[in-house]
């Protein structure tokens, strides 16, 4: 029979064993106060996260992709994680991949045993055609979950980085990447829930990479998402406003630049930082691999 009791987080917290008999404002404060355990976990493992975000920027800029897979609630947040990187980036759908044992309908309804098969990991990798250049980041807060152990494995034979990300130390996917990211944040406020502490880790985790490795792909100016795609009213506005904060022109003057650039953000702040036509800007950001600071630099130089 599987022995969960070692794991962190499968141990019951000593500060809730009462939780039943809590009001609804000691619930929140106690799951408040825990939290911040997650902070804490986190911090111990910045340098390893750090070392994700240059894996997984080194992936892009080689034309690669970024794939998380995981089960369940780790599963559902690798999906959500790689679904917002289109819209607020500009990258295509295939650039980001979530992958979830059991398929897309998981995200919305649990698949019971999809997580124990390993070669179903190996099996949906196959299927997206992983190259070398990939990164493949392994998700399950427990560690230990077949699907990932297999999704990993298969990475690493076809010459992948890869990482994995739980949330218990020495964990099983750990053994078996490259490089194990294991935020540990103590037991749940309810045993065993780990779409709590767990979970927030995971995303937090997930937001660090992503963001950072989109900015080693100069998908940011400043701290501007200077490629967000422009398919709504809303979104149409913020980008006026990104190229009046990054240029400090008007917003007529942002309209026009981006009509001139077919809407695109980061070639119209070319455009005015550089006083040139849409083609030079485009020229610019081609020659310096899509990055503004460094097309500006090169023309200044």
């Amino acid at each position: 029979m599987l022995d969960l009791t070692k794991l962190t987080t499968e141990q019951r917290n000593p500060k809730t064993m009462e939780l039943d008999t809590f009001s609804s404002l000691e619930i929140a404060r106690v799951m408040n106060e825990e939290n911040n355990r997650v902070i804490e976990g986190i911090d111990r493992v910045l340098p390893q996260i750090a070392t994700a975000i240059d894996w997984a920027g080194e992936a892009l800029n080689a034309g690669g992709r970024i794939i998380y897979l995981g089960a369940g609630t780790s599963g559902r947040l690798g999906v959500l994680d790689a679904v917002e990187c289109p819209p607020t980036f500009g990258v295509s759908y295939d650039t980001v991949v979530g992958l979830i044992a059991g398929g897309e309908g998981a995200f919305v309804k649990a698949a019971e045993g999809a997580e124990d098969k390993a070669e179903a990991g190996a099996a949906d990798l196959d299927a997206l055609s992983l190259e070398s250049r990939d990164i493949v980041i392994g998700l399950a807060a427990s560690g230990r979950t077949p699907y990932v152990i297999g999704g990993l494995t298969r990475a690493r034979e076809v010459g992948c980085k890869t990482v994995a990300i739980a949330c218990n130390e020495g964990s099983k996917i750990g053994a078996v990447a490259d490089l194990a990211i294991e935020p540990v944040c103590g037991p749940e406020v309810l045993t065993g829930s780990t779409r709590l502490k767990a979970g927030t880790a995971q995303k937090l985790v997930l937001n660090m990479i992503s963001t950072g490795s989109m900015v080693a792909a100069g998908k940011v100016y400043q701290n501007l998402m200077v490629d967000v795609k422009q398919s709504n009213e809303k979104l149409r506005v913020r980008a006026q406003n990104i190229v009046m904060m990054a240029t400090d022109c008007t917003r007529e003057q942002a309209a026009d630049a981006l009509a001139a650039s077919e809407n695109n953000a980061k070639r119209a702040i070319t455009m005015i930082l550089l006083g040139c036509s849409a083609d030079e800007a485009a020229a610019a950001l081609e020659a310096a691999h899509g990055h503004v600071r460094a097309a500006v630099e090169a023309h200044e130089a």
